[in-house]
Order: structure tokens, then C-alpha cells, then sequence
């Protein structure tokens, strides 16, 4: 599903060159469920917007669903995040003026769908998140878990086939954030590509593989075994 094959990416910070990403090669299976730790600094963030298409690399190729996304034009990088990628951000950039429902429809709009079309999917993803009642609620009336789980409904309405989560409980409270984690691995375990970038460690020993980076580099890629209770 997503192949990473060289990769490179480099900043020039002065005349310095920054080696954010150093010669990083993985592959991530459909339906996998990964976290990726590592101090600030380590290539954490670099690598999550490069599997997003937010960003390209300077050397390498980036292989997602057998195409080498990193030959696309900009239109063509942007048409693929929209088919296959989801984001979730710990700060849930949810736009203040609109409701639940509007953040969790706007995807759909962008992607031309028609009206009539829409409102079944959003009604389901509200349901879905435990929402209902909150559907006319702008952000700032909601609570810090219910704005991560519209972030969440707005990530996954286009039914993305990898989630991608940036600190997802930076900003919650413990039980907010057990719930939100709960959410996102439900949504795994209907077969959606789960990567998790965070500096928890707790969070990170939840997913079957663990990722740590240090220096652009990747450090170590372990794969626990499926009996593992991430509950324990």
C-alpha cells in the first residue's frame, strides 16, 4: 500500500542543509495500524507530511497504491490526498464559523459531491462519532474530545484508506483523549491505514508496530505480536 523507497528530504536553513529525512525506507501494508515516536526534531513530522502528500521529497520515491506519487503534477498530488489520505491534528483546525456538521461536510463539497448526496453521509458520521446532538454546535461550543471526534468524521467522510494522526491527544484530557484513541482504532479495525505520530509513549505501545526515529533516520520498526491487549 505505501512504499517508501531512498527517501530524502532536505531543508537549507542558512547555509546549512538540513537532513530532516535521511535515506528512509519502509513499507506500510493496507490495514496496519503504526506509530511513530521519537524526540523533536527526530523526522517525526517531515515523514507524516510526506505520506500525506503535503510535501515531496528531495531524493527517493514514494509509492502509494502501486503509483509513484512522487511523478504527480500538483493538481494530480492533490486529487490522490482527497481519494487516499485522512488527517487528524492534535490543534483539530476545525473552521470557527461553521457547525459540526458543516466541518464534517465540507470535504464532501470540495469533492463536488451533490447536496442530496451529502447530508445521508454527514447524518451517518455524527451518528457514528456520537455527535447527533451536537450537528448545529460551532467549535467553540463544543468540548475538546467533541471537536477531535468531528476532526475525526471530517478526516474519514471521504472514506480514506489511510488515516493519518498527529499527536491526536495533545490537547485532551486523559479520558478525551482514551476515547479519541478508541475512535481511531475502531476505524483500523474496519481496515483503514492508521499511522500515529506521537511523543507518548503509553499511545505509541497501543499499536502493533512501532516506528522510532532519531536523526532523519529510522531507528527501529518492531512488530508486536496480535495477541497484544493495547488496553493492558
Amino acid at each position: 500500500m505505501i512504499r517508501l523507497q531512498n527517501i530524502h528530504r532536505n531543508f537549507q536553513v542558512g547555509d546549512q542543509t538540513v537532513h530532516a529525512l535521511d535515506n528512509i525506507n519502509l513499507e506500510i501494508q493496507q490495514g496496519e495500524y503504526v506509530s511513530v515516536m521519537g524526540p523533536s526534531g527526530s523526522g517525526k513530522s517531515t515523514l507524516l507530511n510526506l505520506l500525506g502528500l503535503l510535501d515531496r521529497p528531495s531524493a527517493g520515491q514514494y509509492i502509494l497504491d502501486e503509483k509513484n506519487v512522487t511523478e504527480l503534477s500538483e493538481q494530480e498530488t492533490a486529487r490522490a490526498r482527497g481519494q487516499h489520505i485522512g488527517f487528524v491534528f492534535q490543534a483539530f483546525h476545525l473552521i470557527p464559523r461553521l457547525t459540526a456538521a458543516e466541518n464534517i461536510e465540507l470535504p464532501l463539497i470540495l469533492a463536488g459531491m451533490a447536496a442530496e448526496a451529502r447530508k445521508p453521509k454527514v447524518t451517518a458520521a455524527l451518528e457514528a462519532m456520537h455527535l447527533s446532538d451536537r450537528a448545529h454546535h460551532k467549535p467553540e461550543q463544543l468540548s475538546g474530545g467533541q471537536r477531535q471526534r468531528v476532526a475525526i468524521a471530517r478526516a474519514t467522510i471521504t472514506e480514506p484508506s489511510v488515516l493519518l494522526a498527529d499527536e491526536p491527544t495533545g490537547n485532551l484530557d486523559q479520558k478525551s483523549g482514551y476515547d479519541v484513541i478508541e475512535t481511531l482504532e475502531a476505524l483500523n479495525q474496519r481496515g483503514i491505514t492508521l499511522i500515529v505520530v506521537t511523543h507518548d509513549v503509553a499511545l505509541g505501545d497501543r499499536s502493533l508496530r512501532q516506528i522510532k526515529m532519531l536523526d532523519g533516520r529510522i531507528q527501529t520498526d518492531s512488530l508486536k505480536t496480535a495477541s497484544h491487549d493495547p488496553g493492558a
